[in-house]
């Protein structure tokens, strides 16, 4: 625990730039088809590259601006006469001290300003890993896979592809998909700051298993404190249909079977994720136990080939 407490930052980047070497080699490997691998990794880093750099230009501010004029809002609600009783009895909670502290570090720019040496460092490390990663991947993966026994290598490395690194495609993808439908529904149903709000409930989806209740319990509280109960009621109603629409329609298509853990399987994984590595925990837990999962559907399914070695050695004494 104090040994990744402690190489936190570190597990932490490594971990990012592996996941996005990863997602990067889609298309790279599409690329490759047409052209020579080292030109299609340079041209895919350079867009995706660009590609963030551009939009974190473009919406970085509006996203700010809007996430600091929506706390003044929530704040200056709160500060309602008729609320004060209410606040009182929820003082345990902080809640007043965490809104504080979101309208303080947005109003700052979210602290980059204070650090903003130490970020673009960090950002250019990430970029880096993330290109040689992406360059000797295939190097990187067999050197791992020969920490295994051979009898099993084949078995960890389909089990991690679809499991691991297919819940992680599938876990973007949603987010993308609730994230985007509400960016584009919001203004019709009269919600302000809806590029922030939707910002926040993608992000919050990421988190596996209860992201999305969790999102969506957030933006329909801000909205709640900010403009009302009808459009709250708007938000919380549209935000379910999306929700239901992204379990039942989309996930199934982008994941398949990859998520098949039992509930109570999947909350003590999260709980023991965020226990041992925190919120880089709570990310990676389901699909390490996913992957897990797999694994031992797959060992039911296939023999054991070092148990079915013994059998024909006796035969033959």
């Amino acid at each position: 625990m104090l040994l990744i407490n402690y190489f936190y930052t570190t597990i932490a980047l490594f971990t990012a730039a592996s996941v996005f070497a990863v997602l990067l080699n889609y298309p790279v490997v599409w690329l490759s088809l047409y052209m020579p691998r080292k030109l299609a990794i340079t041209v895919t880093f350079i867009g995706a590259v660009t590609l963030l750099l551009g939009l974190a230009m473009l919406i970085g501010l509006e996203v700010l601006n809007q996430g600091q004029s929506l706390l003044t809002q929530v704040r200056n609600t709160l500060n309602q006469p008729d609320l004060l009783p209410f606040l009182d009895s929820l003082k345990h909670l902080d809640i007043i001290q965490v809104i504080e502290t979101l309208q303080t570090n947005l109003a700052s720019g979210l602290g980059v300003v204070k650090s903003i040496f130490s970020s673009v460092l960090i950002g250019v490390f990430w970029a880096v890993i993330s290109l040689y990663m992406l360059i000797d991947g295939e190097k990187l993966w067999k050197l791992s896979l020969r920490l295994l026994p051979v009898a099993y290598r084949d078995r960890f490395a389909k089990t991690f592809q679809q499991s691991f690194l297919g819940f992680l495609r599938g876990q973007l993808l949603l987010m993308l998909f609730l994230s985007g439908s509400t960016l584009l529904i919001f203004p019709f149903l009269g919600v302000n700051y809806a590029l922030f709000l939707a910002i926040v409930l993608g992000l919050i989806d990421l988190i596996p298993g209860i992201g999305a209740t969790l999102g969506i319990t957030l933006v329909t509280l801000l909205v709640l404190a900010s403009q009302g109960g009808e459009i709250a009621l708007r938000v919380l109603i549209t935000c379910i249909v999306l929700g239901q629409i992204q379990d039942n329609v989309v996930q199934p298509k982008v994941m398949g079977n990859v998520l098949e853990l039992n509930p109570v399987l999947l909350f003590l994984s999260l709980f023991i994720g965020e226990r041992m590595a925190g919120l880089l925990g709570v990310f990676l837990a389901i699909p390490i136990a996913g992957m897990i999962a797999a694994w031992m559907r797959s060992a039911k399914a296939e023999p054991n080939p070092v148990l079915e070695e013994v059998p024909e050695k006796i035969v033959e004494q």
